[in-house]
């Protein structure tokens, strides 16, 4: 059965109505899992299996059946190694019906059908008794229902759903225990993912400063977490300010209340400084000893040596309300305080015991200045980047006549304000209400003209009869997922080219999609099969990954932000296709191909594209490669902006020199009716 999806196109901005199969939804989901993932973290398998079989084995040498429920089983794996311990049954429960329908089949081809019952459902319609989907409540309670943030997956509910009506009392827990740690730092870097800095403008008749409206500087922000892998952050870019504390602990094997509720702990600043961000991590203790324990502890944390790459468990950056300066020896309080799925943080100076205590309950941070709903994190230190906002100035100083009419087409861009301060006679701005509190704010209220227009709906009397000369744009559009769908920008200047002058000035005037291959130290593992896991054949669970990925006719790339996963280049990078705004979106496709030389030895896991984009004559801005930084081809990417992956099917490995140069052959199309980009590559 087919069923139509609308969507809007983030490239030509068109509503579209696409036939999809009925399983679409579900193909999308498996391809872009982190199963996987999970199933390459050895540390991981290892500890729960070791900590399933100390279960067990308590629950044997009391004399008692080990009956095992497993919660969001997955692929059927902490139950396999429960019944290879010797439990003698276990209910595995998935909701998701395609992994459930991949667990039945994992477990059979194991030989555990007679041992495991797959049950799909969500844990909280399980039923219990002689016609229920359990026989009896289970004495071992095996789960890993855990994100990032420990309970954003909804693991408090579930623990306390799971020990009222399908555990016995006193039951083991595998694991046992989860402990959240908390430090305290301050960081430019992080806080400018946060807050807009001032923004300073060298114009004609003096320095000007863009600052931010006062909601937004006391705006605490979105709640959503800010999971990061917190192990590529240099300790440049961090100052620590107290040491690491233990800011809550959930006991597993007890009940578990999921209500909303707080914690306090007293911290000793070890420096002086500005408390900006709680960064933080858990670990789990796979028994009550805590003799088996798995961590997401950063490297300043624990020795390298027990270091284990994941990407679907990080670590956790939280932004504190306001930056609060404190001082070395001079104690303060941290509050935690979480929901059901989320935490949030607070610090207050240590004053009075029973003035803390009053104050203690705090409202989950909601954004009030619009600002953190309409720019994600990236995007707020993109603004932030002094050195990109020196490249938009030199080019518009270079483009902008006293007598310019400006049009700028980016969402929620500083181009208008910045083209104002730098002579522009009249500037015009696709823009939301969030940014008239901007211009007020910085006066500018009946300088730039807000229009709500979409492009192809711009009629001259938007413009006031005026025709456009310089059209703007970064470009950014926060429909964007991948490099090319900023390409949007083009597809706008089309639309709006009858109020364009004849001699316009387009900036950027063009752009760039580059190509370069790599080998990954990590990120390949997230679209690697895995064959066996701990003895355990998951090849199922690979075919399916690979049917769903093979379910579009073409592999599509995917976006990842680089900075976060180290590669190395294999070849130098190339510029495959250019875009000239000057001109409309042509009728034509526009195609490349050639072939890419491989100069160092590794492995090619695949390709990663990005944009460049031209402004004017010598002055462009890079979303992707920054720079090769050593003769190793390690590279450097531009922190604010995610990259396109293409992992290849097939690796190849050129060990030595001699088998070099290999290379890569690739045909690359942009259906400019689609404004989709379809990649191939041979190798």
């Amino acid at each position: 059965m087919k069923t139509f999806c609308g969507r809007a196109n983030p490239t030509t901005g068109a509503m579209e109505w696409l036939e999809e199969d009925e399983n679409y939804d579900y193909h999308q989901e498996i391809a872009r899992s982190r199963y996987a993932d999970m199933l390459h973290d050895k540390d991981r398998n290892v500890k729960y299996y070791q900590g399933i079989r100390a279960a067990v084995n308590r629950v044997k040498e009391r004399g008692e059946k080990a009956i095992v429920l497993d919660i969001g089983t997955g692929t059927g794996l902490l139950s396999m190694m429960a019944a290879s311990a010797g439990a003698d049954f276990c209910y595995a429960v998935e909701v998701f019906k395609p992994m459930a329908n991949a667990a039945v089949k994992i477990v059979e081809k194991n030989g555990f059908g007679d041992k495991i019952k797959v049950i799909n459902k969500h844990s909280t319609e399980v039923t219990v008794g002689p016609d229920g989907d359990m026989q009896c409540r289970a004495n071992i309670l095996v789960t890993e229902l855990f994100d990032t943030e420990l309970i954003g997956e909804g693991a408090l509910p579930t623990y306390e759903h799971a020990h009222k009506y399908l555990v016995q009392e006193g039951c083991e827990a595998v694991p046992h225990r989860a402990t959240v740690y908390v430090q305290l730092v301050e960081s430019k870097r992080m806080w400018s993912w946060n807050k807009l800095f001032p923004v300073h403008v060298e114009a004609e008749d003096g320095e000007k400063i863009i600052v931010s409206p006062s909601e937004m500087e006391d705006c605490p922000g979105v709640p959503s977490v800010c999971d990061i892998q917190l192990n590529q952050m240099p300790s440049s870019d961090f100052t620590i300010l107290s040491d690491v504390v233990t800011m809550f602990s959930v006991d597993f094997s007890k009940p578990v209340r999921s209500a909303s509720t707080s914690y306090r702990v007293q911290l000793e600043p070890v420096k002086s400084g500005k408390a900006q961000i709680v960064l933080s991590w858990w670990d789990i203790d796979m028994d009550p000893s805590g003799m088996i324990n798995c961590t997401m502890a950063p490297y300043w944390v624990k020795s390298t040596s027990a270091f284990q790459w994941r990407d679907h468990w990080m670590q956790c950056v939280y932004f504190l309300p306001n930056e609060e300066p404190v001082l070395q020896g001079e104690k303060v309080y941290l509050t935690a305080c979480r929901d059901e799925y989320s935490v949030w943080y607070k610090l207050q100076k240590a004053r009075g015991e029973e003035e803390n205590k009053a104050a203690v309950h705090v409202q989950s941070p909601v954004c009030r200045c619009q600002a953190h709903l309409l720019w994600n994190r990236p995007r707020f230190g993109q603004l932030n980047d002094q050195n990109r906002t020196r490249q938009y100035i030199k080019a518009l100083m270079k483009v902008l006549k006293t007598d310019s009419v400006c049009l700028c087409i980016s969402d929620g861009s500083l181009l208008p304000v910045l083209a104002h301060y730098l002579g522009a006679k009249q500037v015009q701005q696709y823009a939301t209400f969030f940014f008239f509190k901007f211009f007020k704010a910085n006066n500018l209220e009946d300088k730039i003209k807000i229009i709500e227009a979409r492009p192809e709906l711009l009629t001259s009397s938007h413009l006031e009869d005026k025709k456009i000369s310089v059209l703007v744009g970064e470009p950014f559009f926060t429909t964007s997922l991948l490099p090319w769908h900023n390409l949007y920008f083009w597809y706008a200047r089309t639309a709006v080219t009858s109020h364009l002058t004849s001699s316009v000035t387009v900036l950027p005037q063009s752009a760039s999609l580059h190509m370069m291959i790599v080998e990954f130290q990590d990120l390949w593992r997230i679209r690697s099969p895995c064959g066996t896991c701990e003895g355990f054949d998951v090849q199922t669970m690979d075919d399916m990954i690979k049917n769903s990925l093979n379910f579009r006719e073409s592999k599509e790339a995917e976006p990842h932000p680089l900075w976060e996963y180290p590669c190395k280049s294999l070849s130098d990078p190339q510029e495959v296709l250019t875009f000239d705004f000057r001109k409309t979106v042509p009728e034509y496709s526009l195609s490349t191909e050639g072939s890419v030389n491989l100069l160092r030895k590794g492995k090619s896991h695949g390709a990663v594209l990005w944009m460049e984009y031209h402004l004017a004559a010598g002055i462009s801005v890079n979303t992707g490669l920054m720079q090769i930084s050593n003769e190793k081809g390690n590279c450097e990417w531009n922190p604010h902006c995610k990259q396109a992956v293409y992992f290849f099917s097939s690796v190849i490995e050129s060990e030595t020199l001699l088998d070099l140069p290999s290379a890569v052959t690739y045909a690359i199309n942009f259906n400019t009716k689609t404004g989709e980009i379809t990649m191939d590559f041979k190798l």
